[in-house]
């Protein structure tokens, strides 16, 4: 029913499109960063751009958004950088996919995103082995937090049918289902801090775990666009220990279709107010202009958006 809205809301938009000097940006659930990501880079555009229309759209996440971008239903799209890779380079779940992504562009890269596994206290879940025999959601298809959790169980040979239960809830849905105690624990890829996840560990006694191990060593090792990360003891009531965990990269793409002068105006207006945009969430505070451009990005870069990167003299 909710991919239906989203679908339904597409579509709205679709039959009244943004002017050509605006866009529609593709984020992910109001509950998550991505959404807080389109909304923070809106309004950065639209105070700087004289009549620029800038619309964030919520979505069911990261595949939906590069498929949308790809497809021209969506100017511009967040998209983990896991799921970039394997766009471009035809692997992992885009193994077996008919489909060109010729035309998929880089703009940059933002924060690191760990893979957070939340897990309820009273169900005894305290590492990631204790996930097996338990009900756990793993994420709507089309997202970046079902992709990962696939990733891990590929790395852990875990399959469906070694948990109690196998829940498929979007983001928006899975804390109220982890308080009814419907599912036990829940994956999320997601910045920090994170309402979503605030509100588990406030409203249902939850706890992040850690997500470590040797298979998620050389997991990590193995991959290019996932890195060791942790979350910081104190970023949530309770947690007096930081967690061990990894991430992808939230990435910002477009298509080689979208107008040259327009990603230039985007870029430049984003990394000349990078100071006010990294005020506008936590996730944003330690952004880096060389990182943006060059870290966890798996496409060709926009045109529009190598222009300016050249005058800046961050690429060659």
């Amino acid at each position: 029913m909710r991919l239906l809205r989203m679908l339904s809301a597409l579509l709205l938009l679709l039959a009244s499109p943004v002017q050509a000097d605006g866009i529609v940006l593709g984020t992910g659930s109001k509950s998550g960063v991505y959404f807080q990501v389109g909304r923070s880079i809106c309004r950065l555009l639209t105070r700087n751009l004289e009549d620029f229309s800038c619309q964030p759209l919520e979505t069911a996440g990261s595949a939906f958004n590069l498929a949308n971008v790809e497809g021209g239903a969506l100017e511009v799209g967040i998209v983990q950088s896991d799921i970039q890779h394997h766009a471009i380079h035809r692997s992992g779940p885009y193994r077996f996919v008919d489909a060109s992504h010729d035309n998929l562009r880089a703009l940059f890269s933002l924060y690191v995103e760990p893979f957070n596994v939340v897990a309820r206290r009273d169900s005894g879940i305290t590492g990631l082995d204790d996930l097996k025999g338990r009900r756990v959601n793993i994420g709507n298809r089309g997202s970046g937090h079902r992709k990962t959790m696939q990733a891990v169980m590929q790395a852990k040979g875990w399959h469906a049918d070694d948990f109690q239960l196998v829940s498929e809830l979007p983001a928006s849905q899975q804390t109220m289902a982890l308080c009814q105690d419907h599912v036990q624990a829940m994956v999320y890829m997601a910045g920090h801090p994170n309402r979503s996840v605030a509100h588990a560990i406030r409203l249902c006694d939850a706890t992040l775990i850690d997500v470590s191990g040797t298979e998620i060593d050389r997991l990590v090792a193995e991959q290019p666009f996932y890195a060791p990360t942790s979350i910081p003891a104190g970023t949530y009531p309770g947690l007096d220990q930081p967690v061990a965990t990894f991430g992808t990269l939230a990435t910002v793409v477009s298509s080689s279709d979208v107008d040259d002068a327009l990603v230039y105006d985007l870029v430049k207006t984003i990394f000349e107010n990078l100071d006010r945009f990294r005020r506008m969430h936590k996730a944003f505070h330690d952004l880096n202009p060389e990182a943006m451009v060059s870290n966890g990005l798996a496409a060709p870069l926009h045109r529009g958006a190598a222009r300016y990167y050249r005058e800046k003299g961050w690429i060659d």
